[in-house]
């Protein structure tokens, strides 16, 4: 069989039509240009308050499977921190949300580590949150939050400033990341493969393991923001590196991309994939994308440990990686 992410559950179209239904009823909102919304402060002119939510999404399943629980607080964290990078405001601080079936301390535990270590890295607190116990609802647990944080209106980065001829750099993920969780467990489980099995790209580590490293949190951006001139931001989640029209109507040639990471090759092999589907549904080694003049090319490469793999290009040419024309 060769699997797609809308053949696995999730079709991205039916999906974009379900948020169009439910924005269709709201009046009282803010138009999403971005990754995060942007609210104006009615005691501070100078500054924008950016919020994001998002979740740990099917990754809980891989979790449940090992019952090992102490990283995907690290995932719920850094799905949210990322999204504010992305119109260069700086995240202070977040409140999660964790429904569990039943009660069990020794999971809230284990969760609560990895949000103590998330919030570490992104130097954000930790203000609030809310448990459910939803034994008719939840199976297992569900765990998602807010992220909230600020920049000053001149420096708000939305994709505005994006011209042919900027360069793209790319900076690694560290795995499969929070995303594509579902397409990678249908193909595994469709193999009769167990989680607990040996990953054959890295003696000692189980599938499951694999799976479950954190999603990274790219703090570097920050000092980015401060040192060069950015045109762009860009977190590569669900979708893949379809999310660069989120910023722009340019086209993308990636002409250079990062090797994806052990993991996609796995998912891709066992599970008959095509590489259009594999970079309409995984971030596929780069977890994050900036978008920059080329006079700051040495520079950003310096403070993100990123390199440059490809350029903006004229409008109607889509996004192309290498031979596969993504879009």
């Amino acid at each position: 069989m060769q699997w797609t992410y809308a053949k696995a559950g999730v079709d991205i179209k039916k999906e974009q039509g379900v948020v169009k239904a439910l924005s269709a009823e709201l009046s009282r909102k803010k138009e999403l240009k971005g990754f995060s919304g942007l609210l104006e402060l009615p005691f501070d002119a100078q500054h924008l308050l950016a919020i994001s939510t998002d979740g740990v999404g099917s990754k809980v399943l891989i979790a449940a499977e090992l019952n090992k629980w102490d990283t995907i607080g690290i995932d719920c964290i850094a799905m949210n921190v990322n999204d504010v990078y992305c119109v260069g405001a700086t995240p202070i601080a977040f409140v999660d949300y964790l429904a569990l079936e039943k009660p069990d301390e020794r999971v809230a535990a284990e969760i609560g580590k990895g949000l103590e270590e998330g919030a570490r890295i992104a130097e954000v607190y930790i203000v609030g949150g809310e448990t459910a116990l939803l034994p008719e609802v939840v199976n297992d647990l569900d765990l998602s939050g807010t992220c909230v944080g600020y920049v000053r209106k001149d420096k708000v980065i939305q994709g505005e400033q994006i011209e042919i001829g900027d360069l793209v750099l790319g900076m690694r993920s560290s795995g499969i990341h929070s995303n594509g969780l579902t397409l990678a467990r249908k193909v595994i489980e469709g193999a009769e493969l167990s989680y607990n099995a040996p990953f054959p790209y890295k003696p000692g580590i189980s599938i499951g393991e694999e799976l479950l490293t954190p999603t990274r949190i790219y703090t570097e951006v920050l000092e980015l923001l401060k040192r060069c001139e950015v045109h762009g931001l860009v977190h590569i989640t669900g979708t893949g590196f379809l999310k660069l029209r989120r910023i722009t109507s340019f086209g993308f040639d990636i002409y250079d991309p990062l090797q994806p990471n052990d993991i996609f090759k796995f998912i891709q092999e066992l599970g008959n994939i095509t590489d259009e589907e594999m970079y309409r549904t995984f971030n596929m080694g780069m977890g994050f994308t900036v978008v920059i003049p080329e006079n700051e090319e040495r520079e950003a490469i310096r403070i993100t440990g990123g390199k440059i793999v490809g350029e903006v290009v004229e409008h109607g040419k889509g996004i192309q990686v290498g031979d596969v024309k993504v879009l």
